[in-house]
């Protein structure tokens, strides 16, 4: 008989077809070893070298205004134009190419330097949740614009140019690849099944409870039976929401409530300001109502056993499947402990 928490198998992740090697063999306890604190840097409420602090003048050349709560601006060196002309290639159905527009913004959660969504007054928190299903409506309003996505990476580990608190917001003319991904296998199952895959997925978890780390009355936090990253999470709405415009005055409130249990839980982990990328997946903005989408978050943390210890995606991962050695239900256990 197969013991699944010490022999080697592989698990499906059914939002993109995709497979995920596990072996829990590689290790008996998979945090074994030095825990090594990393030296946090104290940040300071204003920084008046930082291009997000209220008042001070971006790398672009324009100064933000005296903000008090959230504050959003065009990204001075966006990734997406909005006036890109259109424009195509294609030579012997190989050397393809297309023109993107798009608009890229940028949303400072708080006018203090020092804070992260896991130390935020929860009201605080909820006008950056307000902030983002009202830049998802106004940009979903664009007929140039294709889809929404929403997305923090928080510490240098994960590429963050600033400590203050903030996220960007990338609105694209076409669907992402991993959005085209949970597109396609999401519309599949409600086809066949006749019920959003997300919703039956959350039951089972919801359920079982070995994976779960958080829940409220509006969200449940797990981490995925696929997981890839060690200590990954996915939040998922309980209500059938397609996007987060949808999410009704409490369901906002809950959203806040279970982001900032997660980060704090994440903050204990290795006793340091854990970093991340985390983005939201929502239906695609093309007009149509997209029923399948269920509305969920991604966490990606790249630590692995400690705050100088990350997972990397190298040898046969980058050439044949990703590889994980802690299983997602222990990785689930040593989250709820904290």
């Amino acid at each position: 008989m197969l013991d699944w928490d010490k022999d080697p198998h592989r698990r499906l992740n059914p939002l993109t077809g995709e497979w995920v090697l596990v072996s829990p063999h590689r290790t008996e306890r998979p945090w074994q070893g030095q825990v090594e604190p990393a030296a946090a840097a104290v940040q300071p409420e204003y920084d008046p070298e930082c291009y997000l602090c209220p008042g001070n003048p971006r790398a672009g050349g324009a100064r933000n205004p005296a903000y008090h709560s959230t504050f959003v601006f065009e990204n001075d060196f966006a990734a997406l134009k909005p006036g890109t002309p259109p424009d195509s290639v294609g030579r012997g159905g190989l050397l393809i190419a297309e023109s993107e527009p798009g608009i890229c913004r940028v949303l400072c959660f708080s006018p203090k330097h020092n804070l992260t969504i896991a130390n935020m007054e929860p009201r605080d928190l909820r006008e950056v949740v307000d902030a983002w299903a009202a830049q998802y409506l106004d940009l979903a309003a664009n007929p140039a614009i294709g889809y929404v996505q929403i997305f923090e990476n928080r510490g240098a580990m994960m590429g963050a140019s600033n400590a203050h608190p903030h996220c960007q917001i990338w609105a694209s003319h076409s669907l992402p690849n991993e959005v085209a991904k949970e597109q396609v296998r999401q519309a599949v199952w409600l086809e066949q099944n006749g019920r959003p895959l997300l919703g039956e997925y959350a039951e089972i978890e919801s359920a079982e409870g070995i994976r779960v780390v958080e829940e409220n009355p509006g969200f449940l936090a797990v981490v995925p039976f696929w997981a890839v990253w060690p200590f990954e999470t996915m939040l998922i709405s309980k209500r059938h929401v397609t996007a987060i415009d949808q999410l009704a005055a409490d369901e906002r409130d809950q959203l806040a409530d279970i982001l900032r249990r997660v980060t704090a839980r994440y903050d204990r982990l290795f006793g340091v300001p854990f970093p991340y990328t985390m983005g939201f997946h929502q239906r695609p903005t093309d007009g149509a109502e997209h029923s399948e989408w269920r509305l969920h978050a991604h966490f990606y943390p790249p630590l692995l056993r400690s705050a100088t210890v990350r997972k990397f995606m190298v040898g046969y991962e980058m050439l044949a499947a990703p590889q994980r050695d802690i299983t997602p239900e222990a990785a689930a256990a040593r989250l709820r402990a904290l």
